[in-house]
């Protein structure tokens, strides 16, 4: 009975730090576009410059829950006592940044996007970030439609 109540303890304790290691992300940030998710009217200017902006990274979280589960079950099959709760935390910590990795190296999050500065026709400017820029170059008129540019 005691185990039992260590081991749930235990896998609260390991969910509750787990949490605070899942990846947030921007909540602008939709598909490699900014400014996805609102829609902008058509508006017509000129790229200023473009920038490579290297992949991040960037994972769910879910990597991590599931690899903190699994070595939290691992641990707590070894030991017993306190040192069974000990191996448990650690199994969930190791766990995680296990599953943490796993989920990024087969997510193939580290692509590139371009980050493209637009001068409008009304003055104002605008930044866009998309994941290609096909034959888009600095200097060309681009149309700018729901965050994206395309030539004109």
């Amino acid at each position: 009975m005691k185990s039992t109540h260590t081991f749930a303890a235990a896998l609260i304790a390991s969910a509750a730090l787990l949490s605070g290691c899942a990846s947030s992300t921007d909540p602008s940030y939709n598909n490699g576009a900014y400014n996805a998710g609102v829609s902008t009217s058509m508006g017509y200017g000129t790229i200023d410059s473009i920038h490579v902006v290297r992949g991040s990274g960037h994972t769910s979280g879910g990597g991590a829950v599931v690899g903190g589960l699994v070595g939290a079950l691992v641990g707590n099959q070894v030991g017993s006592g306190s040192g069974r709760a000990a191996a448990t935390v650690a199994g969930a910590v190791g766990g995680a940044a296990i599953g943490n990795s796993v989920e990024a190296r087969n997510a193939g999050s580290n692509h590139d996007t371009y980050q493209i500065s637009v001068r409008l026709d009304n003055g104002d400017y605008r930044t866009i970030v998309q994941d290609s820029v096909y034959d888009l170059r600095v200097g060309n008129r681009v149309r700018v439609v729901d965050g994206r540019a395309y030539r004109y």
